[in-house]
C-alpha cells in the first residue's frame, strides 16, 4: 500500500495543471497520386506536452528516411508524412495501402481516421478501338470505344480530324464510351479518335474513318424538247452523288444506238439529224452503290410537209396560215404521216 501511494504522488509531481492528453486537429484524407509524383498526408495533433506523432500503413509502423536515407518519404515537423516520388504497383516497396497517424504523450494517444493512398493508373492500350465506318447519307451511325483500364476510371471524349468534337446531344451524342450520329450529313465525314482521360495523362485510341455516301440526286433534270426534223437537241442531266454516279441513256427501256447519239462529258445528250422516230421520252438513269434514280423528258418531232412544192411549216410561218390570195386551193401533200389539213379564204376556215 504504501509503494503505491508513493507512485500515485510521484505522478501527481510529474502532471502539471495545464497539461492534457493529445487529439487529431487534422485527419489524413484519401489520396490518388501517379506513379512518381509527390504526396502529402496530412496530420496535426495537439496536448500538452506536444504529442508525438507516428504514422503507420496497413498495422505496420512506417520508417522515414531519418531512420533509412535510401527512403524517400519524410515526416515533416508539422507531423505529416510526405513522399518524394510515389512507389506502387509493381514496386519492391510500393507506398500503396491504408495510413493512419497516431499522437501520443505521457496523457495518452489519439488515432486519426484511415486515410488511403493509391496510385493512379493509365494503361496504354484500349480495350476496343473504334472501327472503320461506311453509312448512307441521312443514316444513324454508332461508333464504339471501350478505354484503357485506369484508376480513376478514366473519362472519354472524342476528336474529329485532330480537333475536339462538340457533342450537341440532338444530332451528335456520346454514352457508354459510343458515339452516336442521329443523322449523317456529309460534314460528319472524316477520321475520328477517342481521348481517354484521367490524373496520369491522356491515351488516343487508333484513328477511324467514317465515310458518308449520297445517293444520286438530280442537280439538272432534262426538259421537254420540241424541234423539226433535221435539226438537233441537247438535254441536259446533271447529277451528284457519292461514289460519283454512273449515268446512261435510255429510250423506252433500251439504250440508245451511238451513230446519232451523243453523250457528253457532262452526261448531256446530243441528238443530230432529228428524225420522226427519234420522238419520244427519253430517260436519263444515274447510279451508284448506295443507289440509282431517273429523270425522263419528251421529245416532240414536228415533220416537214410539203404543199404545192412549199414547205408546210415554213408557208404557215411566213403566211400566218393564210394563203397571200385568200382564196382556196387544192393542196397536194406528200411526206405525210395522217396529215390533219385545214383550208382558208379570205380569212375565214372553209369548212
Amino acid at each position: 500500500i504504501h509503494g503505491e501511494i508513493a507512485s500515485y504522488y510521484l505522478f501527481c509531481s510529474r502532471l502539471r495543471a495545464n497539461d492534457y492528453p493529445p487529439f487529431i486537429s487534422e485527419h489524413p484524407s484519401d489520396l490518388v497520386v501517379p506513379r512518381g509524383e509527390p504526396a502529402t498526408l496530412a496530420c496535426k495533433a495537439s496536448g500538452r506536452p506536444p504529442p508525438q506523432i507516428t504514422w503507420y500503413r496497413d498495422g505496420e509502423r512506417v520508417t522515414t528516411d531519418n531512420e533509412d536515407p535510401k527512403l524517400r518519404r519524410a515526416q515533416l515537423p508539422s507531423g505529416a508524412l510526405f513522399f518524394l516520388r510515389v512507389t506502387g504497383g509493381r514496386s519492391i516497396r510500393p507506398d500503396e495501402g491504408t495510413y493512419v497517424c497516431v499522437a501520443r504523450n505521457y496523457l495518452g494517444q489519439a488515432t486519426s481516421r484511415n486515410a488511403s493512398l493509391e496510385v493512379a493508373v493509365l494503361r496504354e492500350e484500349f480495350r476496343q478501338n473504334p472501327a472503320d465506318a461506311v453509312v448512307v447519307l441521312g443514316e444513324p451511325v454508332v461508333m464504339e470505344c471501350n478505354p484503357p483500364r485506369g484508376h480513376p476510371e478514366p473519362s472519354l471524349s472524342w476528336n474529329k480530324d485532330g480537333a475536339p468534337l462538340t457533342v450537341d446531344g440532338d444530332l451528335i451524342s456520346t454514352r457508354s464510351g459510343k458515339l452516336m450520329i442521329s443523322a449523317t450529313q456529309k460534314s460528319d465525314a472524316g477520321l475520328y479518335v477517342c481521348a481517354a482521360t484521367n490524373m496520369v495523362g491522356q491515351r488516343l485510341s487508333s484513328p477511324a474513318h467514317l465515310e458518308v455516301l449520297e445517293q444520286p440526286r438530280f442537280i439538272k433534270r432534262p426538259i421537254v424538247l420540241v424541234r423539226r426534223e433535221g435539226e438537233m437537241a441537247m438535254f441536259h442531266c446533271q447529277v451528284h452523288g457519292d461514289p460519283e454516279p454512273r449515268v446512261h441513256w435510255r429510250r423506252g427501256g433500251r439504250k440508245l444506238q451511238q451513230n446519232r447519239f451523243e453523250v457528253g462529258e457532262d452526261d448531256s445528250l446530243l441528238i443530230r439529224d432529228i428524225t420522226l422516230s427519234d420522238a419520244g421520252e427519253l430517260t436519263c438513269l444515274a447510279e451508284n452503290s448506295v443507289g440509282k434514280a431517273s429523270a425522263s423528258a419528251s421529245l416532240i418531232v414536228h415533220g416537214n410537209y410539203f404543199i404545192n412544192g412549199l414547205l408546210l411549216h415554213s408557208w404557215f410561218s411566213h403566211k400566218t396560215g393564210q394563203h397571200p390570195r385568200g382564196e382556196v386551193r387544192r393542196c397536194t401533200v406528200r411526206r405525210l404521216v395522217t396529215p390533219h389539213l385545214r383550208y382558208f379564204g379570205r380569212r375565214r376556215e372553209v369548212r
